[in-house]
Protein backbone atom coordinates (compact mmCIF):
# COMPACT_ATOMS: atom_id res chain seq x y z
CA UNK A 1 0.00 0.00 0.00
CA UNK A 2 1.37 3.40 -1.02
CA UNK A 3 1.27 6.51 1.18
CA UNK A 4 -1.42 7.96 -1.09
CA UNK A 5 -3.54 4.81 -0.76
CA UNK A 6 -3.19 4.98 3.01
CA UNK A 7 -4.36 8.60 3.12
CA UNK A 8 -7.29 7.81 0.79
CA UNK A 9 -8.34 4.87 2.95
CA UNK A 10 -8.06 6.98 6.10
CA UNK A 11 -10.12 9.77 4.53
CA UNK A 12 -12.82 7.30 3.48
CA UNK A 13 -12.96 5.84 7.00
CA UNK A 14 -13.33 9.31 8.51
CA UNK A 15 -16.20 10.14 6.14
CA UNK A 16 -17.96 6.90 7.04
CA UNK A 17 -17.49 7.53 10.76
CA UNK A 18 -18.81 11.09 10.55
CA UNK A 19 -21.73 9.88 8.47
CA UNK A 20 -22.60 7.29 11.09
CA UNK A 21 -22.46 9.92 13.80
CA UNK A 22 -24.77 12.18 11.78
CA UNK A 23 -27.37 9.47 11.11
CA UNK A 24 -30.69 9.55 12.90
CA UNK A 25 -33.73 7.30 12.84
CA UNK A 26 -35.62 7.90 9.60
CA UNK A 27 -38.99 7.54 11.30
CA UNK A 28 -38.41 10.65 13.47
CA UNK A 29 -39.85 13.06 10.88
CA UNK A 30 -39.09 12.70 7.15
CA UNK A 31 -40.12 16.32 6.53
CA UNK A 32 -37.28 17.53 8.74
CA UNK A 33 -34.50 15.27 7.47
CA UNK A 34 -32.88 14.37 4.19
CA UNK A 35 -30.20 11.88 3.23
CA UNK A 36 -26.93 12.85 1.54
CA UNK A 37 -26.76 10.98 -1.77
CA UNK A 38 -22.99 10.75 -1.45
CA UNK A 39 -22.27 9.65 2.13
CA UNK A 40 -25.77 8.58 3.32
CA UNK A 41 -25.62 10.93 6.31
CA UNK A 42 -29.02 11.97 7.68
CA UNK A 43 -29.13 15.77 7.65
CA UNK A 44 -31.54 18.33 9.01
CA UNK A 45 -33.03 20.05 5.96
CA UNK A 46 -32.68 23.46 7.62
CA UNK A 47 -28.98 22.85 8.37
CA UNK A 48 -28.44 21.78 4.77
CA UNK A 49 -30.17 24.89 3.43
CA UNK A 50 -28.20 27.11 5.83
CA UNK A 51 -25.03 25.50 4.43
CA UNK A 52 -25.99 26.46 0.84
CA UNK A 53 -27.16 22.91 0.08
CA UNK A 54 -23.70 21.46 0.73
CA UNK A 55 -23.38 18.37 2.92
CA UNK A 56 -21.55 19.32 6.17
CA UNK A 57 -20.28 15.73 6.51
CA UNK A 58 -18.67 14.98 3.14
CA UNK A 59 -18.86 18.40 1.38
CA UNK A 60 -21.06 17.01 -1.42
CA UNK A 61 -22.69 19.83 -3.39
CA UNK A 62 -26.38 19.09 -3.88
CA UNK A 63 -27.94 20.10 -7.18
CA UNK A 64 -29.96 23.31 -6.78
CA UNK A 65 -32.60 24.92 -9.01
CA UNK A 66 -32.34 28.22 -10.87
CA UNK A 67 -34.23 30.32 -8.30
CA UNK A 68 -32.07 29.08 -5.45
CA UNK A 69 -28.92 29.71 -7.48
CA UNK A 70 -30.07 33.27 -8.19
CA UNK A 71 -30.77 33.86 -4.49
CA UNK A 72 -27.35 32.54 -3.46
CA UNK A 73 -25.23 34.24 -6.10
CA UNK A 74 -26.64 37.68 -6.81
CA UNK A 75 -27.14 40.75 -4.64
CA UNK A 76 -30.47 40.64 -2.85
CA UNK A 77 -33.24 42.20 -4.91
CA UNK A 78 -30.94 42.96 -7.85
CA UNK A 79 -32.16 40.28 -10.28
CA UNK A 80 -34.46 41.65 -12.98
CA UNK A 81 -35.90 38.82 -15.05
CA UNK A 82 -36.17 39.30 -18.82
CA UNK A 83 -37.86 37.31 -21.61
CA UNK A 84 -40.01 35.28 -19.21
CA UNK A 85 -42.87 35.56 -21.71
CA UNK A 86 -41.14 33.24 -24.23
CA UNK A 87 -42.84 29.85 -24.05
CA UNK A 88 -42.21 26.51 -25.77
CA UNK A 89 -44.51 25.01 -28.40
CA UNK A 90 -44.82 21.53 -29.84
CA UNK A 91 -44.08 22.06 -33.58
CA UNK A 92 -43.49 18.35 -34.26
CA UNK A 93 -46.45 17.13 -32.17
CA UNK A 94 -43.98 14.70 -30.66
CA UNK A 95 -45.17 11.65 -28.73
CA UNK A 96 -43.11 8.89 -27.09
CA UNK A 97 -44.45 7.25 -23.93
CA UNK A 98 -46.43 10.48 -23.51
CA UNK A 99 -46.85 13.65 -25.54
CA UNK A 100 -44.31 16.46 -25.45
CA UNK A 101 -47.17 18.83 -24.62
CA UNK A 102 -47.96 16.85 -21.46
CA UNK A 103 -44.30 16.71 -20.46
CA UNK A 104 -44.03 20.49 -20.80
CA UNK A 105 -47.12 21.05 -18.67
CA UNK A 106 -45.77 18.76 -15.93
CA UNK A 107 -42.36 20.47 -15.96
CA UNK A 108 -43.94 23.93 -15.83
CA UNK A 109 -46.14 22.92 -12.91
CA UNK A 110 -43.20 21.32 -11.07
CA UNK A 111 -40.76 24.22 -11.47
CA UNK A 112 -42.94 27.30 -11.95
CA UNK A 113 -40.86 28.11 -15.05
CA UNK A 114 -41.84 28.32 -18.71
CA UNK A 115 -38.68 26.47 -19.78
CA UNK A 116 -35.26 25.32 -18.60
CA UNK A 117 -33.49 28.70 -18.36
CA UNK A 118 -34.08 31.95 -16.47
CA UNK A 119 -32.52 35.08 -17.98
CA UNK A 120 -32.09 38.61 -16.70
CA UNK A 121 -29.86 41.41 -15.43
CA UNK A 122 -28.38 41.19 -11.93
CA UNK A 123 -25.53 42.38 -9.74
CA UNK A 124 -22.77 40.53 -7.90
CA UNK A 125 -21.39 42.74 -5.14
CA UNK A 126 -22.42 45.78 -7.16
CA UNK A 127 -21.06 44.53 -10.50
CA UNK A 128 -23.79 44.48 -13.13
CA UNK A 129 -24.03 41.38 -15.32
CA UNK A 130 -26.40 39.82 -17.85
CA UNK A 131 -27.09 36.22 -16.92
CA UNK A 132 -28.70 32.97 -18.07
CA UNK A 133 -29.35 30.42 -15.31
CA UNK A 134 -30.33 26.89 -16.32
CA UNK A 135 -32.59 24.66 -14.24
CA UNK A 136 -32.07 20.87 -14.38
CA UNK A 137 -35.46 20.29 -12.77
CA UNK A 138 -37.13 21.35 -16.02
CA UNK A 139 -36.84 18.26 -18.25
CA UNK A 140 -33.23 17.67 -17.27
CA UNK A 141 -32.22 21.20 -18.23
CA UNK A 142 -32.54 20.16 -21.87
CA UNK A 143 -31.92 22.83 -24.52
CA UNK A 144 -34.80 23.38 -26.91
CA UNK A 145 -35.83 26.36 -29.00
CA UNK A 146 -36.81 28.49 -26.00
CA UNK A 147 -33.48 27.96 -24.20
CA UNK A 148 -31.57 28.84 -27.37
CA UNK A 149 -33.73 31.92 -27.97
CA UNK A 150 -33.48 33.23 -24.41
CA UNK A 151 -29.71 32.68 -24.19
CA UNK A 152 -29.27 34.48 -27.52
CA UNK A 153 -31.54 37.37 -26.50
CA UNK A 154 -29.77 37.93 -23.17
CA UNK A 155 -26.43 38.05 -25.01
CA UNK A 156 -27.90 40.58 -27.45
CA UNK A 157 -29.17 42.60 -24.47
CA UNK A 158 -25.66 42.51 -22.97
CA UNK A 159 -24.21 43.83 -26.23
CA UNK A 160 -26.81 46.61 -26.28
CA UNK A 161 -26.06 47.64 -22.68
CA UNK A 162 -22.29 46.87 -22.83
CA UNK A 163 -22.48 44.30 -20.03
CA UNK A 164 -20.49 41.15 -19.26
CA UNK A 165 -22.40 37.84 -19.53
CA UNK A 166 -22.53 35.01 -16.99
CA UNK A 167 -24.01 31.71 -18.24
CA UNK A 168 -24.76 29.19 -15.48
CA UNK A 169 -25.30 25.76 -16.98
CA UNK A 170 -26.98 22.60 -15.69
CA UNK A 171 -28.16 20.39 -18.52
CA UNK A 172 -28.35 16.91 -19.95
CA UNK A 173 -28.04 18.26 -23.50
CA UNK A 174 -30.35 18.97 -26.44
CA UNK A 175 -34.09 18.29 -26.12
CA UNK A 176 -34.93 15.24 -28.23
CA UNK A 177 -38.64 16.14 -28.47
CA UNK A 178 -37.68 19.07 -30.73
CA UNK A 179 -35.32 17.04 -32.91
CA UNK A 180 -33.28 19.16 -35.36
CA UNK A 181 -34.81 22.36 -33.97
CA UNK A 182 -33.00 21.76 -30.68
CA UNK A 183 -29.70 20.97 -32.45
CA UNK A 184 -29.96 24.28 -34.32
CA UNK A 185 -29.71 26.07 -30.96
CA UNK A 186 -26.08 25.01 -30.71
CA UNK A 187 -25.21 27.06 -33.77
CA UNK A 188 -27.51 29.90 -32.77
CA UNK A 189 -26.05 30.36 -29.28
CA UNK A 190 -22.48 29.89 -30.54
CA UNK A 191 -22.99 32.68 -33.08
CA UNK A 192 -24.30 34.93 -30.30
CA UNK A 193 -21.18 34.18 -28.24
CA UNK A 194 -19.03 35.06 -31.26
CA UNK A 195 -20.79 38.42 -31.57
CA UNK A 196 -20.17 39.06 -27.88
CA UNK A 197 -16.48 38.32 -28.42
CA UNK A 198 -16.34 40.64 -31.44
CA UNK A 199 -17.73 43.40 -29.19
CA UNK A 200 -14.91 42.82 -26.69
CA UNK A 201 -17.28 41.98 -23.84
CA UNK A 202 -16.49 39.49 -21.10
CA UNK A 203 -18.17 36.09 -21.18
CA UNK A 204 -18.01 33.85 -18.10
CA UNK A 205 -19.23 30.25 -17.90
CA UNK A 206 -20.19 28.69 -14.58
CA UNK A 207 -20.56 24.95 -15.04
CA UNK A 208 -22.64 23.18 -12.40
CA UNK A 209 -23.85 19.63 -11.81
CA UNK A 210 -24.40 18.30 -14.44
CA UNK A 211 -23.43 19.95 -17.75
CA UNK A 212 -23.52 17.65 -20.77
CA UNK A 213 -24.38 17.27 -24.44
CA UNK A 214 -25.29 20.13 -26.73
CA UNK A 215 -24.93 22.77 -24.01
CA UNK A 216 -21.31 21.72 -23.38
CA UNK A 217 -20.76 21.66 -27.15
CA UNK A 218 -22.02 25.22 -27.60
CA UNK A 219 -22.41 28.24 -25.31
CA UNK A 220 -21.50 26.24 -22.18
CA UNK A 221 -17.78 26.08 -22.96
CA UNK A 222 -17.13 29.20 -25.04
CA UNK A 223 -16.43 31.60 -22.18
CA UNK A 224 -13.35 33.76 -21.81
CA UNK A 225 -13.17 32.36 -18.27
CA UNK A 226 -14.67 28.98 -17.37
CA UNK A 227 -15.50 28.37 -13.72
CA UNK A 228 -16.73 24.97 -12.52
CA UNK A 229 -18.46 24.22 -9.24
CA UNK A 230 -16.71 21.68 -7.03
CA UNK A 231 -17.61 18.08 -7.89
CA UNK A 232 -19.74 18.97 -10.94
CA UNK A 233 -19.84 16.40 -13.74
CA UNK A 234 -19.06 17.94 -17.12
CA UNK A 235 -18.78 16.33 -20.53
CA UNK A 236 -20.44 15.58 -23.84
CA UNK A 237 -21.40 11.89 -23.96
CA UNK A 238 -22.11 10.02 -20.73
CA UNK A 239 -19.57 7.84 -18.98
CA UNK A 240 -21.26 4.53 -19.88
CA UNK A 241 -21.50 5.44 -23.57
CA UNK A 242 -17.79 6.23 -23.70
CA UNK A 243 -16.79 3.05 -21.86
CA UNK A 244 -18.92 0.92 -24.17
CA UNK A 245 -17.42 2.65 -27.21
CA UNK A 246 -13.73 2.41 -26.27
CA UNK A 247 -14.18 -0.82 -24.25
CA UNK A 248 -12.05 0.49 -21.43
CA UNK A 249 -12.69 1.43 -17.82
CA UNK A 250 -12.43 5.16 -17.23
CA UNK A 251 -10.84 6.77 -14.12
CA UNK A 252 -13.17 7.17 -11.14
CA UNK A 253 -12.92 10.99 -11.30
CA UNK A 254 -13.46 11.15 -15.06
CA UNK A 255 -15.64 14.09 -16.21
CA UNK A 256 -15.55 15.82 -12.83
CA UNK A 257 -14.69 19.50 -12.52
CA UNK A 258 -11.41 18.56 -10.86
CA UNK A 259 -10.50 16.18 -13.70
CA UNK A 260 -11.17 18.87 -16.31
CA UNK A 261 -9.11 21.36 -14.32
CA UNK A 262 -6.20 18.92 -14.33
CA UNK A 263 -6.24 18.78 -18.13
CA UNK A 264 -6.78 22.50 -18.70
CA UNK A 265 -10.41 22.46 -19.83
CA UNK A 266 -11.63 24.78 -17.06
CA UNK A 267 -9.89 27.73 -15.45
CA UNK A 268 -11.22 27.62 -11.88
CA UNK A 269 -12.82 24.97 -9.66
CA UNK A 270 -14.56 26.49 -6.66
CA UNK A 271 -16.70 25.49 -3.70
CA UNK A 272 -20.21 26.96 -3.72
CA UNK A 273 -19.46 29.24 -0.78
CA UNK A 274 -16.60 30.85 -2.75
CA UNK A 275 -18.35 31.36 -6.09
CA UNK A 276 -19.82 34.77 -5.34
CA UNK A 277 -16.46 36.20 -4.28
CA UNK A 278 -14.60 34.64 -7.22
CA UNK A 279 -17.07 35.94 -9.79
CA UNK A 280 -17.05 39.38 -8.16
CA UNK A 281 -13.25 39.48 -8.41
CA UNK A 282 -13.34 38.46 -12.08
CA UNK A 283 -15.89 41.18 -12.87
CA UNK A 284 -13.92 43.73 -10.87
CA UNK A 285 -10.69 42.98 -12.76
CA UNK A 286 -12.52 43.27 -16.06
CA UNK A 287 -13.94 46.68 -15.12
CA UNK A 288 -10.47 47.85 -14.08
CA UNK A 289 -9.06 46.83 -17.47
CA UNK A 290 -11.74 48.83 -19.24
Amino acid sequence: MTIQDWFEKRKEAQIQRRAMEARVEIDMDPDLWTKCVHCDAQLLKKDLEDNMMVCPVCDYHFRINARKRIAQLFDEGSFEELFSNIKPTDPLEFVDTESYKDRLEKAQKKTGLNDAVVTGIAQIEGHKVATAVMDFDFMGGSMGSVVGEKVTKIIEKAIEQRLPVLAITSSGGARMQESALSLMQMAKTSCACSRLDDEGLLYINLLTEPTFGGVTASFGMLGDIIVAEQGARIGFAGRRVIEQTIRQKLPSDFQTAEYLMKYGQVDVVAARKDLRNILSNILSMHETQN
